[in-house]
């Protein structure tokens, strides 16, 4: 009859374990994502010569195919131009990316660039009367 004390302690002690199991779990699956960061600055530049969009962006990862920059959208005036999408980032931490994009002056250019993981960075460059295409 002393066995009975036992074996609730034992069972006790197996769903303890099941639950802390559980928990530790948890973490390992989600402490990826709680590490992952958007981009930390994005900067864009025009060249009206050759028409050319430079995306500069700061996202730094220690393993670049693993946490990295997927996403870059360029939106001209409201209209999507162009999405490019990457399984990779160049560098682990400042790289740029560079795009024809033809511009007239006043145009407003929106770039959106997304982590694989989470975030993202927008910002907004107006051409000036010197910069868009002639």
């Amino acid at each position: 009859m002393k066995s009975k004390p036992i074996n609730r302690i034992s069972q006790k002690l197996s769903v303890l374990s099941v639950l802390l199991a559980a928990v530790l779990i948890c973490f390992i699956v989600h402490s990826g994502s709680a590490f992952a960061h958007g981009p930390g600055d994005l900067t864009v530049s025009y060249e009206s010569a050759t028409e050319t969009l430079k995306v500069t962006i700061t996202h730094t990862s220690k393993s670049t195919s693993k946490h990295y920059i997927s996403k870059v959208e360029v939106v001209k005036n409201g209209v999507v131009m162009l999405t490019r999408e990457y399984d990779s980032q160049p560098t682990k931490d400042i790289f740029s990316y560079e795009y024809n994009v033809p511009t007239e002056a006043g145009d407003v250019i929106e770039v959106k660039a997304s982590c694989n993981i989470f975030g993202s960075k927008t910002t907004k460059l107006t051409i000036g009367p010197d910069e868009g295409s002639k």
